[in-house]
């Protein structure tokens, strides 16, 4: 089938808005009309990284309606809505039998190549290959995805909102309540208040923690935060932040740290600024170059725990559904994060928003795809020919 698609031709380069070639599904993968779509920092990322293969259909958050199944789909039948899971694990390792779905490996070598998880592509133009992004594409009116990308959502879910829990949404979420597993009454520190962090401010403010600490550089990233939930806010560019987390915590420091900033001097700070005992969850990536330096003095002493947390120990079909009805039921906040709507043929400004320091970065541009009717002539259809 013919569809419209944003392409990446090159490394740095505005992405340009093609006429591009999608195959059906094969087996286990299903065809996706895709409704919404954020755009995310890491899609940046990948657009100034030499090692993306090109030319290549980005984006990794998105929403959709099921329209076609591969034979053996089981999970979701045409119709569906379903946000979509970036990392899809296999069922059957190790990890993913003992529950810890977050650490498969499976789909991390056809993810770095640029193909589906069987190593081709359904995605082509002129005969030419065009490469998958994070297995997903989103930056496309359709798209052709893994089964296990596929996360069945209510039917009343909004599909700009639903696009967000894919991934900034629920590993902010999954932080909190997966990774750090804050208790009702806890207090909890939260650095890097963007995409992430906000949304580990709610999850910690849904597991019921008694005070939540937003810790940034931005004033008004501060500000934000506490729209969310945050109880109080320390400036880390002014403030001593282990005094400060400690005069907030009648001296003991917090119970919980997590750090979504991908700084190592944050996670430094959480450290210091964490009571014995506390608990520090690291869920930015941090420079492979810099160093994490921890006080060795005493360490054994303090009884503190530091860990990793990818994708925040995130388990999809458990956590989409239940970030979706807490959602729906007006416990967490979504339209919030909608910072504005675009065409497809307008995303080059999301990514120029990267770029300005004034924009707000607490949220995310939502690149919304036309409804598309029986009744519609192809004229309607800018020339595109919908026919699988």
């Amino acid at each position: 089938m013919k569809i419209k698609a944003a392409v990446m031709t090159g490394v740095g380069r505005p992405l340009e808005i093609q006429a591009v070639d999608l195959a059906p599904p094969k087996a286990n993968e299903v065809l996706v009309k895709v409704e919404a779509t954020g755009v995310c920092h890491s899609d940046l990322n990948a657009l100034n990284d030499s090692t993306t293969p090109t030319p290549t259909i980005l984006g990794h958050e998105g929403a959709g309606i099921v329209v076609e199944v591969g034979p053996n789909v089981t999970n979701v039948q045409v119709g569906d809505k379903v946000a979509l899971n970036w990392v899809p694990y296999c069922g059957r390792c190790e990890f993913c039998v003992t529950g810890a779905v977050h650490l498969c490996e499976s789909a991390f070598g056809p993810m770095f190549n640029g193909t589906l998880l069987d190593g081709t592509s359904r995605l082509s133009k002129d005969d030419n290959i065009i490469f998958h992004y994070s297995l997903l594409s989103t930056f496309a009116e359709y798209t052709v995805v893994p089964e296990m990308s596929c996360v069945k959502l209510p039917d009343e879910m909004p599909m700009a909102q639903a696009s967000l829990i894919g991934c900034g949404v629920a590993t902010g979420y999954g932080a909190a309540v997966n990774a750090a597993k804050v208790t009702p009454g806890s207090t909890v520190a939260v650095f890097g208040i963007g995409g992430v962090g906000v949304n580990a401010i709610q999850g910690a403010r849904i597991a019921g923690a008694a005070k939540i600490i937003a810790c940034d550089v931005k004033p008004a990233n501060l500000e934000i935060a506490k729209k969310f939930g945050a109880t109080h806010t320390v400036n880390v560019a002014k403030d001593n932040v282990e005094e400060a987390l400690k005069e907030l915590t009648g001296g003991f420091g917090v119970h919980f740290a997590i750090d979504c900033s991908g700084h190592t001097e944050a996670t430094e700070n959480a450290w210091k600024g964490t009571r014995k005992g506390g608990t520090v969850v690291v869920v930015g990536a941090f420079n492979p170059h810099k160093v994490l330096s921890l006080p060795a003095g005493g360490f054994h002493r303090v009884g503190k725990i530091l860990r990793g947390s990818f994708y925040g120990d995130v388990q999809p079909f458990r956590d989409f559904p239940t970030i979706a009805r807490l959602y729906l039921d007006g416990r967490f906040m979504l339209d919030e994060l909608i910072l504005n709507r675009l065409k497809l043929e307008e995303i080059n400004q999301a990514f120029d928003a990267f770029h300005d320091c004034n924009c707000i970065n607490v949220g995310r541009s939502i690149i919304e795809m036309p409804v598309k009717t029986d009744t519609q002539t192809m004229d309607d259809c800018e020339g595109f020919e919908f026919v699988s």
